[in-house]
This record gives structure tokens, sequence and C-alpha cells, in this order.
């Protein structure tokens, strides 16, 4: 099979589209894939580690706060229908996947008035306005959530796969001594995971600082670890954090672990009891596959405010407590941490309630799609 895979940079987009890449090339290993993306974005350097081709074209999102910056992104959206039309000539593609953002819109458009396959995948509970617009430009529509479908125009288009990952996730689960160790993490210590994005996110990074800070005082009153807090930063954000770290009231608590970034992060996962981060769809699809409990901190910077809903999806099965930005700037997140470390038998159920959301076979289902099965 010869696959187009076209997809925006986000990890929430490229990650799963990697996911079904791999999925293709094992029911198939002499299939040939191609992304399309475009070259300034973190994403390519993604997929060039994962080891696949690209090629790029010139698109970008609308600007709703400056519609003159518009005028660019018209011109561009010229420019990138020749270039798609050149790459579906020289790689002709048996099918063509858009999972989501604005790069898979104009790519779905030309592959389906060509008479390609086409299909789309959608992360979110709540669809994104460029996949609503790219519906009419797909054969099938793959959905993470159950609920999704209701958001599109056709749901007899759509299939509920699920959120494809990393196989890694599931194969990390059982590992938890074992990253522990790995990671510093204190025999007996509750092991606590926060991050904000693999770009770092200020507000989230300066909770962890207070967390780090308020449980460090914590373990001094006890006299022993009691928590075990890794912080990944991000790669721009490390430095400063590092140096609030050692020069504020963590600098004498050995109880945490800062990172900048991690390609391994699903060994984070499985080492952590407690997971704290923003609700992107493959963030929540994540903690569900590796089965831990969590604190949701929905960003508020984000169209439709998908990210609550994506959190209230692990909410309403018990497996996720959801906290705001204003209450977790407040200090509420030591609160929280602390009401679910006093019950560790609630934690633990709260991950075994995570994992049953789980839709394991995700990749599986959108390739036997692919491949008329």
């Amino acid at each position: 099979m010869r696959a187009l895979i076209a997809s925006s940079s986000t990890g929430g987009h490229i990650y799963p589209a990697i996911a079904v890449a791999r999925e293709i090339v094992k029911r198939d290993p002499g299939s040939e894939i191609l992304f399309v993306g475009t070259r300034w974005e973190v994403g390519k350097n993604i997929v060039e580690a994962s080891g696949y081709r690209q090629a790029f074209i010139e698109a970008s999102g609308f600007d709703r706060k400056n519609p003159f910056k518009n005028i660019a992104v018209l011109a561009g959206v010229l420019k990138s229908s020749k270039d798609i039309k050149r790459i579906l000539e020289e790689f002709k593609p048996d099918v063509v996947i858009g999972s989501g953002g604005y790069v898979s819109g104009p790519v779905l458009r030309i592959a389906k008035k060509r008479g390609l396959k086409t299909f789309l995948m959608e992360q979110n509970v709540m669809p994104g306005t460029a996949n609503l617009i790219a519906e009419k430009y797909a054969d099938r529509v793959f959905v993470a959530f159950e609920e999704t479908a209701r958001h599109f125009k056709k749901p007899e288009k759509v299939i509920v796969s699920g959120n494809p990952v990393r196989s890694a996730f599931m194969e990390s689960t059982e590992g938890r001594e074992k990253f522990q160790e790995k990671y510093g993490v204190p025999k007996g210590a509750m092991c606590v995971l926060l991050f904000g994005g693999s770009q770092g996110a200020e507000a989230m990074n300066s909770a962890g600082i207070r967390l780090i800070e308020s449980l460090g005082g914590i373990d001094s009153l006890n006299g022993h670890k009691k928590y075990y807090v890794i912080l990944i930063a991000g790669r721009q954000m490390y430095p400063a954090v590092k140096a609030k770290l050692e020069a504020g009231a963590a600098a004498d608590y050995i109880g945490y672990k800062l990172i900048d970034y991690s390609e391994e992060i699903y060994e984070l996962y499985a080492a952590a009891d407690l997971i704290i981060s923003r609700a992107g769809a493959l963030t929540v699809t994540e903690i569900a596959h590796s089965g831990k409990a969590s604190i949701l901190i929905p960003s508020p910077n984000v169209t439709k405010n998908h990210q609550y809903y994506n959190a209230k999806a692990l909410e309403d099965a018990g497996a996720a407590k959801i906290l705001t930005e204003e209450k977790m700037i407040e200090g509420g997140l030591t609160d929280a941490v602390m009401e679910l470390a006093a019950d560790r038998d609630k934690l633990y159920e709260m991950g075994e309630k995570a994992a049953a959301t789980a839709k394991t076979e995700a990749a599986k289902v959108i390739v036997n799609e692919l491949f008329g099965n």
C-alpha cells in the first residue's frame, strides 16, 4: 500500500498518525508512507526521527484575531494547491489520510477530486473547525470518542476507532518498579508526573515549582520521602525553571527530578502513581492506555474549550479529577494531590477505570478500513 498522511505538526496529530503508519507497514511490509506537512513546524522533526519520508507545502491556519493576516494565508492556499497536485502525481497514493489540523483539509479536497480513497482522523471530543470542514472530502472519519460522532454532519461516515498511540504505552504498563528505580524514585514514595506538553507551559511549570516546594515541606515534617515529583519543563523553559527551583525553597529538597523533554515519556507514565497535565486528546488517551489516575488542567487558550471535554471523558469514568487553571494558580493543586495521596486504593482504582476506557485496537481498526477489511 502507498499511503499519504497529511498532518499538522502538534504531537496530538503527529503521534497518532505515526501509530497508523507503523500498523500499515506491519500489515504490509512493502508499504510506502509519505507524510505531508509544513517545513517550519516542530512536527517535521518527530516524523524525521521516526524514519518516514516527508513532503512540504505552504499552509497555515486562519488568524481569527487579525483578519488582515489571512491575505497571506489565502496566498499560501493557492500555492499549496499546486504543491499538493504535484505531490499526488509523483507519489501516486492508494489512500490519503488527514490526521487533523489545517494541513489535512486542502490535501483531502484535492485527493477527493482525483477519486482517491480519503480518510480523516479526529482526536478530540469536540472536533476542530478544520476537520468539520474537511469531513465532506473524507470517505470515512475516525474518532476517538463515542460522543464525537454527533458533531459531524454525516454520522454514517464516522467510525469510533479510539485514538492510536505508540505501542510502548501498553508495553510499559507493567514496568512501574523498574522505571521508578531508573528515575530515582525512593521506595514507598508517591511518584507524581507533571508536564504541560512537549513545548512546556508557563502556568504548569509555575504550578510544578510550587508543588515541589510545598510537598518538600511536608516531607521534612514526616522525616521521609512521602512524595517524588518529576517535572517536564519543556526545552525552552527548562533553564528558567531550573534556576527558580535552585534559588527557591526546593533548593535543599531532593524529592524531585527536573527534565527538559523526554522521547521515552511512556517510561515516566509507567513510573508515575499520579499524572498532572493539560488535557490534549493524545495526552488523555496515553493516560488511559497507561492505566493511571490523573489531575487534568484544561488549557483555557484552546478553541471550543475542547480540552475540558477531553478531560470530562475521563472524569465521568471516575478516572480523573478536573482542576481549573485558576484554582491551580491559587494553590489548589497541592490540596488535590494530598487528597488523592491519602487514599492509595482510590488512586489505583482510578487508574483501573482509566485503563477500562482505552481502545487498544485503534490503529488496527483504522488500518482494517484502509485495506478494505
